[in-house]
């Protein structure tokens, strides 16, 4: 994994780029797109990307952190400021990341796989990558980047090393295939499918098709199924063509499938005139369908089908997402152990930095698959530097040789069951660790050790959708405008630091909690964001001071309260935030009370304005339109009534998720999102733009076949009367599961069909009818995710979807995943 060095000529030529350059002797490896993300200081490039955040306002955050290596795109941009730096200006940064990237893969002339298509892209590339690995030295896109970003950042991990590439491209809308197409010119080219997925970026399904086939114009072998391409009325690209079918005409045709021990998918085929087979260690279609796409793509390669069937019969699955765990000893665990090469470690190492709930960090690590280097240790070595890791256990020999790259605290075992066996002796406790292992390493055996024992019935929070229901609401709002994340119970029964980590990162620029406990925990957990506290008590004025956290005054007698507790500390300025009422009733000074609340303000100097808020009470409601806009109306003018007396800014906020949405004109210069960072907003009606966060999910303890007649559960209220099939689930109301779901109102989803409640909710499990379903004890159950949605629930139970989230029981472990 020697990445070429690219000199300030080379660059200056793979851009088309405008050059001011001081350092003549720079060489570059590594591209930068994420200030937040830096490594390889030395010899980064970073590029000012304009997006919803314009890179160039980063620039002098970047140099400091020590990269002197940039391209621009805004020519008035004050590069000369910059001193012993290289700038590189160009037309579009964005425009000429690919064309650097383009120029890197000419570098290379080995074979090349391009995989596009509506769904299956990441799982079909990892299982190409699992079964041609044994004779290749593969690089690969990490994860699912397959973007004009992300295809960009994958091709230029080529090396001189590899002797094989495989690279995913998604696309959303025409005119976007050519500069991916560009960047990763295939020699080989696999279409997965062709679905609904994305089709709203497209006038047609053949539009959609043609604009696909471009990553594939000039490729040497085009693989593809037939039941996708039969209508399309264009010509096919590829010097060769291979093509498969589920009981049709093909290269491959597929004839017959049988399931074994529910298990495995045996397939029959005729190939080249002859039967052949193989068994894959799935049954479901979409699984069977990426399998059969690596079966074509393993003989059209030229591989003996015997031995086609060997590989395909050992394919693993794909765990394309890190786990953020609760661990032993008061840490916090991120399992990220399904693959290793050093892209994934990057992103990886991203994250563990992300985490600040506790100051050490610690990474255990394997052999890097293969890299025998020294410099890719070396290289290991800076990334982990520069990412703050204080520890490295190193498991495998290549690492271990390499010991002395690494400046931190280091220990080192040959292998797994060494590291297993001294696992009592080795120290943790009060730390975050990441866990990064080669498949060969079998690290899942330390997570088992490390993380701990979950009750069954599991809340996973997806950070990914989360991060993208913030950039969306961020997406609404004018250039400016601040946000304050409402991360009150809990994060509305999501987690505390694992989410406010993400908010941190993500440059939220306010959190606010219900009571100065949830607070104190956060800080506890190193969030350094302010906090405004919405329900103080005079009791936990000290507490607040303590910890740096911002009351909300919303009466007389707490602002009262809270200058005694300024002047018996001998606080000479502290930040309040001051709540009006403008009609939701709850807590608030009221119109009348605002004469004096400034009378008293004006007499104490001590208490330094933050901001002045409201609550909107029918934001999401369109029959309730008149009374939120008076809402607004004296939300104005008392605010301004307070705003007009101090020289200093004043933050002013009424929008809450619904308001963010629907009433631009409540944005004044901050606003309040909540429950739609968890993909929840009501007053969203057609198709939602936000993704669901939290899915629940748990298991089949025991399955049982009921006589006609016998009944069910407490009460005998869950009937019978033809008999049937019942499972019992590992979920109760003392889980978050309402008593109200009983008796066939709620239900779940087992092996994709819907199946009902049957009787009542017991404490800590409940049942479900599932005659019909062919289901095995131990099987995974889903409570609601994107298709049984949180509001589903809430509509059953007859409630909102916040005591839904928030009503899930502590007990009920939380899994945090990144992919």
């Amino acid at each position: 994994m020697n990445h070429i060095l690219y000199s300030a000529e080379e660059l200056t030529a793979g851009m088309n780029a405008k050059a001011s350059v001081q350092l003549k002797d720079a060489m570059i490896r590594t591209l930068l797109t994420d200030s937040r993300k830096l490594s390889d200081l030395d010899q980064g490039l970073f590029f000012a990307l304009k997006g919803r955040r314009d890179g160039h306002s980063f620039i002098n955050e970047v140099y400091e952190a020590g990269v002197r290596n940039f391209v621009i795109s805004d020519s008035e941009f004050d590069h000369l400021a910059f001193k012993e730096s290289n700038f590189y200006l160009v037309e579009d940064t964005l425009k000429a990341l690919q064309e650097l990237a383009a120029f890197h893969r000419s570098k290379f002339q080995y074979p090349v796989i391009g995989i596009t298509g509506s769904n299956g892209k990441t799982i079909v590339k990892e299982w190409l990558y699992q079964v041609l690995a044994p004779e290749n030295n593969i690089v690969r896109s990490p994860k699912s980047y397959n973007s004009q970003l992300g295809v960009a950042i994958s091709v230029w991990e080529m090396n001189e090393e590899n002797d094989l590439a495989i690279f995913e491209a998604g696309i959303s809308k025409s005119d976007e295939m050519t500069a991916l197409a560009a960047m990763i010119k295939p020699t080989i080219g696999v279409l997965t499918n062709i679905g609904e997925a994305h089709q709203e970026g497209f006038e047609s399904l053949e539009e959609k098709i043609r604009e696909k086939l471009k990553l594939f114009e000039g490729v040497d072998l085009f693989i593809y199924s037939c039941k996708y391409l039969d209508q399309y009325q264009g010509e096919l690209p590829g010097t060769n063509k291979f093509t498969w079918s589920y009981r049709g005409k093909a290269d491959l045709e597929i004839f017959d499938d049988e399931i074994l021990d529910d298990k495995y998918q045996f397939l029959r085929g005729k190939y080249k005139g002859k039967d052949v087979e193989v068994v894959i260690p799935f049954t479901d279609q979409a699984s069977v369908e990426n399998a059969i796409i690596c079966w074509a793509t393993l003989l059209a390669l030229g591989y003996e089908p015997e031995e086609a069937d060997k590989r395909l019969e050992k394919l693993v699955p794909i765990g394309m997402r890190l786990e953020l765990k609760t661990g032993i000893n008061n840490c916090s665990v991120i399992d990220d152990s399904y693959s290793l090469d050093l892209s994934s470690l990057a992103i990886a190492l991203d994250f563990l930095k992300q985490q600040n709930q506790y100051s050490r960090r610690t990474l255990i690590l394997s052999d890097i698959p293969g890299s025998d280097s020294e410099q890719v240790y070396q290289q290991v070595g800076q990334m982990i530097e520069n990412k703050s890791v204080e520890r490295l256990i190193g498991v495998g020999k290549l690492i271990s040789e390499y010991g002395v790259k690494f400046n931190c605290e280091k220990e080192f075992y040959e292998t797994t069951a060494d590291f297993l066996k001294a696992f009592r002796t080795i120290k943790f406790g009060h730390e975050t660790i990441l866990l990064k292992g080669a498949r060969a390493f079998e690290f899942e055996q330390i997570s088992q050790l490390l993380t701990q024992k979950v009750h069954e019935t599991v809340m996973e929070i997806n950070l990914n959708a989360l991060e993208h229901n913030l950039n969306y609401y961020k997406s609404l709002l004018p250039l400016g405008a601040k946000i304050m994340a409402m991360v009150k119970a809990f994060s509305y029964g999501s987690g505390s630091f694992e989410i406010t980590n993400l908010l941190e990162f993500n440059k939220v620029d306010y959190l606010a909690v219900a009571y100065a406990d949830e607070g104190v925990a956060l800080r506890k957990a190193g969030t350094s964001l302010p906090i405004m506290v919405m329900s103080p008590d005079s009791m936990a004025f000290d507490t607040i001071i303590e910890n740096t956290l911002e009351p909300e005054i919303y009466s007389l007698r707490i602002l009262e309260e809270f200058l005694v507790t300024l002047s018996r500390k001998g606080i000479k300025s502290y930040p309040v935030h001051l709540e009006i009422d403008t009609g939701m009733h709850r807590l608030g000074f009221m119109e009348n009370e605002i004469d004096q609340l400034l009378n008293i303000l004006s007499e104490n100097p001590s208490l330094h304005i933050q901001s002045i808020f409201s609550h909107l009470v029918a934001s999401e409601d369109p029959g309730q339109d008149e009374f939120t806009k008076q809402q607004i109306i004296l939300f104005t003018t008392l605010s301004e009534q307070v705003t007009r007396n101090y020289t200093y800014p004043i933050l002013r906020h009424l929008s809450n998720t619904s308001g963010i949405s629907r009433w631009p004109d409540a944005t004044f210069n901050m606003v309040r999102l909540g429950i739609g960072l968890y993909g929840i907003d009501t007053s969203i009606v057609t198709k939602s733009p936000l993704q669901t966060v939290t899915s629940l999910k748990s298991s089949i303890s025991q399955i049982k076949q009921i006589p006609a007649g016998d009944t069910i559960g407490y009460g005998r209220e869950g009937k019978m009367p033809d008999g049937g099939t019942i499972a019992t689930v590992k979920i109760g109301y003392a889980d978050g599961y309402s008593r109200k779901l009983g008796n066939g109102v709620g239900t779940m989803l087992l092996r994709g069909k819907e199946v009902r409640t049957i009787g009542r909710i017991c404490m800590d499990m409940c049942m479900i009818d599932i005659t019909g379903i062919n289901a095995t004890e131990g099987d995974e159950v889903i409570v609601f995710n994107d298709v049984i949605r949180v509001e589903d629930l809430a509509q059953q139970m007859q409630t909102i979807p916040y005591e839904v989230l928030t009503g899930i029981s502590q007990r009920v472990k939380r899994v945090y995943y990144y992919e």
